[in-house]
């Protein structure tokens, strides 16, 4: 701010528990209404809705800067947003006018498309690299909530390093306002080794308004032996998750904001369209993953890390990144106290994919208003994480039959693909561990993962 330029007083606003704005300084009210809501109604601004459902499911305080649209411009807002007994109160600053970002021209589209050709995912950031959109679905892939990252700085999710010339990439890029490649990170929730690459995304009067990134795994060098049939159909794998990933994750993001009808009102049977569509491609997506995690732990020389890991605290980070949606189907998830610990031997990533899959099941089964309960036990020489809920339950007939490949109890319901439980209890055996169930009709549901206890006194 220049000093012309005037002070403008903080807005405030109230958002209650069913994410309604209920009150609002004029220019709030103002705001919110040429997105098409009103007062009393759930607040129309994606932005301001998202930041106060996130605050509410934490209970702390969140600050952060927000982009929202307003007419033929974009509005740079930062938003405090505080739980309180209400609802969540707001405190805004800000209010900065900034051109709408503009539409990528041929030359930039088909620049993106060589980006998004053998990427994994996709970032997205402003002109201060504060992360803007993430490839949805992708923090329950690899262990970190996406909702707080967004309008974090870049570097919350990634630690940069060096590249082989001692240099960093994406330094020359921003210096330059222009595409950077290979820069060498890693994932900071679980250490992943990941290379970045990103071009320049520029606003309607070709400013530098942030990059448009895609991010690639690290993954072993093939394997020089002839190829046989499995490595044909490990290849088809790799290709099938390169090429549907990204058009997925585009398709997720575009339905989901035409269903939050960010640019303005539209006819509620439009919008439902939209959700649909979103909701089936995160099915699409979903089986894309179970499809490479398949074909990865049938192979013959498939294995896992060995690392020392705290099951309890993978039990809350499990719990954490499927609050939202069993807050949106009115489950709680009871999950281990922050003090708890659990130690064990496993692999973090895949130990969290497992219970990410178990209590992603108990949240999709359970009844409204149900409990699931995870709890962290000490067996013996076993390591112990129990998954119960409030579901129908299972008949014992159909205990061992859900940890077939492509097997569901009933295929009529709404659902995963039939792989999940099944990789799950790969998974753990080459961990050492195992899955069990015990259920009953009417009863709930309770699966056990079992892994090594690590060693008392072991680092």
């Amino acid at each position: 701010m220049t000093a012309g330029e005037p002070i403008l007083p903080l807005v405030r606003g109230l958002i209650d528990r069913d994410g309604r704005l209920v009150e609002a300084d004029s220019r709030l009210h103002d705001l919110n209404a040429r997105a098409g809501g009103a007062l009393g109604e759930t607040v129309a601004v994606p932005q301001l809705a998202r930041l106060a459902h996130l605050t509410q499911r934490l209970g702390i305080l969140v600050s952060r800067g927000i982009v929202a649209a307003d007419g033929p411009g974009d509005l740079e807002l930062w938003v405090r947003a505080e739980p309180v007994a209400a609802g969540v109160s707001l405190t805004i600053t800000g209010w900065a006018d900034r051109p709408a970002w503009a539409a990528p021209d041929a030359i930039g589209d088909t620049d993106h498309a060589a980006l998004a050709a053998d990427a994994d995912w996709h970032w997205e950031t402003d002109s201060a690299l504060r992360l803007t959109f993430l490839t949805p679905d992708v923090g329950v892939r690899h262990g970190f909530d996406a909702d707080m990252l967004l309008g974090a700085p870049l570097t919350g999710l990634f630690a940069l390093a060096e590249d082989k010339s001692g240099s960093f990439p994406i330094l020359g890029g921003l210096a330059l306002r222009e595409r950077f490649e290979d820069q060498p990170a890693t994932l900071r929730a679980t250490g992943e080794a990941v290379r970045l690459a990103a071009r320049p995304r520029r606003d309607a009067r070709g400013d530098f308004a942030g990059f448009i990134g895609a991010v690639t795994l690290e993954r072993a060098p093939p394997r020089s032996e002839p190829q046989t049939i499995d490595d044909a159909s490990g290849t088809f794998a790799v290709r099938l998750d390169s090429a549907l990933r990204s058009p997925l994750g585009r398709i997720i993001a575009n339905a989901d904001s035409i269903n939050a009808q960010t640019e303005g009102p539209l006819r509620q049977d439009y919008a439902d369209y939209a959700a649909d569509i979103a909701s089936a491609a995160r099915h699409l997506m979903g089986l894309v993953d179970d499809l490479v995690d398949l074909q990865a732990i049938e192979r013959t020389d498939f294995h896992v890390a060995i690392e020392h890991i705290d099951l309890a605290d993978l039990a809350r980070r499990a719990a954490g990144l499927l609050a939202v949606r069993a807050s949106d189907m009115k489950v709680r998830i009871d999950k281990p106290t922050l003090g708890e610990t659990l130690p064990a031997i496993g692999e973090f990533r895949r130990v969290l994919q497992i219970l990410v899959n178990l209590i992603g099941n108990a949240v999709r089964y359970s009844p409204e208003g149900g409990v699931i309960w995870v709890r962290a036990e000490r067996e013996g020489d076993l390591a112990a994480i129990i998954v119960a809920d409030q579901g129908k339950g299972i008949a014992l007939d159909d205990q061992a039959r859900i940890f077939d490949k492509f097997e569901r109890v009933d295929p009529r319901e709404p659902g995963g693909s039939g792989l999940g439980l099944y990789i799950a209890r790969r998974l753990a055996r080459a961990m050492g561990g195992e899955i069990t169930v015990d259920s009953a009709p009417g009863q709930g549901a309770r699966f056990v993962l079992t892994l090594p206890a690590q060693a008392t006194g072991a680092a």
